[in-house]
């Protein structure tokens, strides 16, 4: 589910010595990234204090506790250990077998490239997409790229319309099924609408497009949500009544109303409604005693659905 501002953490895997400058320069650039900064931090080795512990067992360590693996794979394949594997294929294998995000960007040097480095290339294009680069700002580019798109991808930055994208934490169930009878009950009624009432609240929601990858849409939690305030705190209306033409105190009048975007709308009208002149006819022809309002009411509430 997207998390408001999470902190992702990023291990950079590569053979230190070949990419010195490279390593530093993605931290600097993710870390000092008026955007990336409030998702992501970086881990390099090499700004780990000196401790007892193996090299091996803390680089696997952090692999385990990142969230997204980049890989930075050039010319060099490094320091082997006793099974002739080195620590940028081991972390490369452990985010496969923890299903890490794997990032990784490979140095266009191909003729200068260690025998083992080449097969760890070929291995890499078998589980992922890599990608080229050949100077740091290239580099710099696409991993920007990557990592705008893994955001988007988990929903915690949107390239949608406020209104159709997922609303974070919800779930079908905060919806209420009385408020989406009502409605397609309504809409039957009013406009011949296709929908039964009965109908299912997820089939509802998938007819009027109102799931963003299976999540509820912020849409749907205006129009049908129990308690649309927890999800929107911002979603209410305040109406003022002022003597007068002038917004000035007292103010005799002041109403604050949530609930749902239909609610929201009926209580605002009411509330103008009450405070304008209106003139009440006789029962001479029905029942009951027509009510003319000195604006019409219809009109009342297209100008309260426009705001």
């Amino acid at each position: 589910m997207p998390r408001t501002h999470p902190h992702y953490l990023v291990f950079v895997s590569s053979v230190q010595k070949e990419f010195v400058g490279e390593r530093r320069a993605v931290k600097e650039f993710i870390e000092g990234d008026p955007l990336l900064r409030r998702f992501f931090n970086v881990f390099l080795f090499e700004d780990v204090p000196a401790s007892g512990r193996r090299p091996d067992q803390l680089y696997l360590a952090e692999v385990d506790r990142c969230d997204v693996y980049l890989g930075l794979l050039g010319n060099d394949y490094g320091y082997q250990d006793r099974a002739g594997v080195s620590p940028t294929e081991r972390e490369f294998d452990r985010a496969a077998r923890e299903k890490k995000e794997r990032l990784v960007f490979v140095k266009a040097d191909d003729s200068r490239r260690h025998p083992k480095m080449r097969t760890l290339v070929d291995k890499v294009g078998e589980q992922v997409i890599r990608r080229r680069f050949t100077t740091t700002p290239e580099l710099i580019a696409g991993i920007y790229a990557s990592l705008v798109e893994f955001l988007e991808r988990l929903g915690d930055i949107r390239n949608l319309p406020f209104d159709a994208s997922a609303c974070p934490k919800a779930t079908v169930g905060d919806l209420s099924p009385e408020k989406v009878k009502s409605f397609l009950t309504l809409a039957k009624r009013r406009r011949g609408y296709v929908l039964d009432p009965e109908t299912p609240v997820g089939d509802v929601l998938t007819h009027l497009n109102l799931l963003d990858r299976g999540v509820p849409t912020y849409a749907a939690m205006l129009l049908f949500a129990r308690e649309p305030q927890r999800f929107l705190p911002t979603s209410h209306v305040k109406c003022l009544h002022f003597h007068g033409t002038e917004v000035r105190k007292p103010i005799p009048s002041y109403q604050l109303y949530k609930g749902t975007l239909f609610e929201l709308v009926d209580q605002a009208v009411d509330f103008v409604l009450s405070k304008i002149s209106r003139t009440v006819g006789t029962r001479d022809k029905t029942a009951q005693a027509p009510v003319k309002y000195e604006l019409p009411d219809a009109a009342v509430t297209e100008a309260i659905v426009n705001a």
